[in-house]
């Protein structure tokens, strides 16, 4: 096989992978990732023992490392690795191995520059930086599957080998050349069969568009129609899924059934990339939260990172790099840690079930454009305030990490995530500030700021069916199956949230030809045929949910005529005025919100409590202080765990509500109604009797 005669296999031409669930972990993961090739001096012995007297159990290694495996076409240097797997082994130190595709040598950029990404505009990538590359090409495609090959063949034995990353925080990279281009076409061909087909649906009559061959599609490049434009987004996102599902495949040809294969998501709420397709080529799923620190602390950065990866498999996750030190690619940002938040920051990806913890890095860089990302280690490479903390936090880990790991979920309250929708909005957006992701953050600050423990679900998820609550946020492209679905949740007794522009389009982002909401109509009790921008915020007629200066809609109004629905609260306004802002249906067994409106927000805190209090989930965890998170599960030996975490630098102090325990963390038992008083950043972790 050559580069030349290589299909792109990037692209559909492998199914996914069926991975079997590795074993349980027996306790947590603590550690960081480690670079010994960028040391400035010979110290491999010396980080080892930093390691084990600070109490870490695992690193992650090699994932930017193809230049030192393959420094020349087609010769492999492993020795250096060997070195470093067998002294970590020797250390008790366990280790995820990374298959180095996500940043090419030199000479395979000499050797083949069409590797090199070209985008939409035909705006050609660079040479030095890392994921630069077309990740459809054949040429890069055949040295990526050499070297993932070879790597992992000569480490698959290895015992300290836990477990292998496949890349590092992949996405397409945006490539749209003229090969992604035909392969592009190629996939319309298989989903939509016929040129007229695809007519139809995107509406060519439109200017005059229509095609009667595929040959006749126009190129990306220009393109205005937004059933084309979200069509390509979806194609994007499918060629990072295949060519992940690519790189598992091999990798699952070679290591021991008691190996795992993983992929670190960059954290957050991603669009560019499909992870809930990508996680089923995955034994467990991985995430990179970075967070705030100092003063702007709060964790609600890592906890939407864990709960959309703990989601995507409904499984324990890793957290596969976190902050240190400093973090930035300058030194603008430079803002350390205070005393005990990188501590609270752990158990805090703990709380969200997160099986592993581990830093990037464990020594901060003398060179390149990271160095200001600081690693355990400074840059003088010695023990320091981080190191400190790394080292307490450690200890616990090793004396109560087998009452943490493995942490069952059980919430009640689902929130929707549609990357079609954001791509919807993005192509006819309705403001300049708001978008969907302005919308889906509101909600899930507000679910996170009252303590209500949320999965994300996704239009392909099987069903809702566990859920008490389903907060749906600007659902835009949405297929009439996909609708009912929701439909039929709230009719068998669900409570559902809907916001504005919800059920508007269908699946390839076509205006319905019937009254909005379309499909959604006698679920919601209303329909309208107008909406509008709103110029000016507008307060809502007698201040319902007694919001004093926050009583604001603003940005759009939809001209909500209700059939059953009644109005919760209507626009103080001369014209608007008629119509409802918010509105709520008895459906069924169940009840569905509409938000016609963009909400501040201290009303969308009380309508989504208002909904928990309907859904019998409203309590103790919703009186809390503000500063204070509370997250719960079930550990692996059936004991309820209750995480009470204080992100702020002042004392809080609140009665326990729950039934009597012990801290595991301290030892002391704990009380039901109990005061107990959380120093700054700090937490207890109640094991309930």
């Amino acid at each position: 096989m050559t580069p030349r005669h290589l299909p792109l296999i990037g692209l559909m031409l492998f199914p996914a992978l069926a991975l079997a669930q590795p074993p349980k972990m027996d306790t947590i993961l603590y550690g960081a990732s480690y670079y010994h090739e960028y040391m400035p001096y010979e110290r491999l012995e010396q980080d080892v023992q930093l390691m084990q007297k600070a109490g870490l159990s695992v690193v992650r290694l090699g994932e930017s490392t193809w230049s030192s495996w393959e420094p020349r076409d087609g010769e492999f240097s492993f020795d250096w690795m060997q070195r470093i797997l067998d002294r970590l082994h020797q250390g008790g130190i366990k280790v995820i191995l990374g298959t180095p595709t996500y940043s090419i040598p030199p000479w395979l950029y000499k050797k083949h520059p069409e590797i090199l990404v070209t985008r939409l505009g035909g705006v050609k990538s660079y040479y030095g930086i890392r994921q630069n590359m077309d990740i459809t090409n054949p040429a890069y495609l055949f040295y990526a599957e050499r070297i993932i090959r070879k790597v992992v063949s000569h480490f698959k034995d290895h015992p300290a080998v836990i477990g292998f990353q496949v890349d590092n925080e992949t996405s397409s990279y945006e490539t749209a050349g003229e090969s992604v281009q035909t392969a592009f076409v190629e996939y319309l061909k298989n989903k939509f069969q016929t040129p007229q087909t695809l007519n139809r649906i995107w509406g060519f009559v439109y200017w005059g568009q229509l095609i009667n061959d595929w040959y006749d599609l126009p190129p990306r490049d220009g393109i205005l129609n937004p059933g084309y434009k979200i069509e390509w987004e979806r194609f994007q996102r499918k060629i990072t899924t295949d060519f992940l599902a690519w790189q598992a495949r091999i990798v699952g040809e070679y290591k021991r059934p008691d190996q795992f294969i993983t992929h670190n998501f960059v954290g957050g709420v991603r669009t560019n990339i499909d992870e809930y397709e990508i996680a089923k080529r995955l034994d467990i799923a991985a995430v990179n939260p970075y967070f705030d620190t100092q003063e702007d602390l709060n964790g609600e950065a890592n906890a939407l990172s864990g709960d959309m990866c703990r989601s995507l498999k409904q499984a324990n996750y890793l957290v596969t790099e976190t902050n240190a030190q400093t973090i930035g690619w300058d030194s603008k940002t430079q803002r350390p840690p205070f005393d005990g938040q990188l501590r609270l920051s752990a158990y805090a990806n703990l709380a969200r079930g997160a099986n592993m913890v581990a830093y990037w890095h464990w020594h901060s860089l003398h060179y390149g454009q990271e160095t200001y990302w600081k690693g355990v280690l400074s840059h003088d490479l010695e023990p320091n305030r981080a190191y400190g903390e790394v080292t307490r936090i450690a200890q616990e880990f090793k004396r109560i990490g087998p009452q943490l790991v493995n942490l069952k979920k059980n919430n009640k309250v689902a929130l929707l995530f549609s990357a079609e929708s954001y791509d919807g909005i993005r192509f006819m957006p309705f403001d300049d500030k708001v978008d969907y992701m302005t919308v889906l953050h509101q909600l899930y600050r507000t679910l996170y700021r009252l303590n209500a423990g949320v999965d994300f679900v996704f239009p392909a998820s099987p069903d809702f069916d566990g859920y008490d609550v389903l907060i749906v946020p600007a659902l835009y492209v949405a297929s009439d199956a996909l609708l009912e679905r929701i439909a039929a949740f709230a009719e068998r007794g669900g409570h559902v949230l809907l916001t504005f522009k919800s059920g508007f389009c269908n699946e390839y982002s076509t205006v319905r030809w019937e009254r909005a909401p379309g499909p959604l109509r006698k679920a919601c009790g209303f329909s309208y045929q107008e909406f509008s921008n709103l110029k000016h915020p507008l307060p809502l007629k007698s201040d319902p949910y007694q919001a004093g200066e926050a009583n604001t809609a603003s940005v759009w109004a939809e001209f909500l005529v209700p059939d059953t629905a009644e109005g919760l609260a209507w626009y103080d306004h001369a014209f608007f005025g008629k119509y409802p802002a918010i509105t709520r249906n008895k459906f069924g067994k169940g009840t569905v919100t509409y938000e016609g409106t963009m909400l501040s927000d201290q009303i969308q805190e009380k309508i989504v409590r208002d909904i928990l209090r309907a859904a019998g989930l409203e309590g103790p965890d919703q009186q809390l202080p503000s500063p204070i998170r509370t997250q719960q599960g079930v550990n692996a030996q059936g004991k309820t765990l209750r995480y009470w975490m204080n992100f702020s630098g002042s004392p809080q102090t609140f009665n326990y509500p729950y039934a009597g325990g012990t801290d595991i963390l301290s030892g002391k038992p704990v009380a039901k109604a109990q005061s107990l008083t959380l120093p700054p950043w700090d937490l207890i972790i109640v094991k309930e009797d």
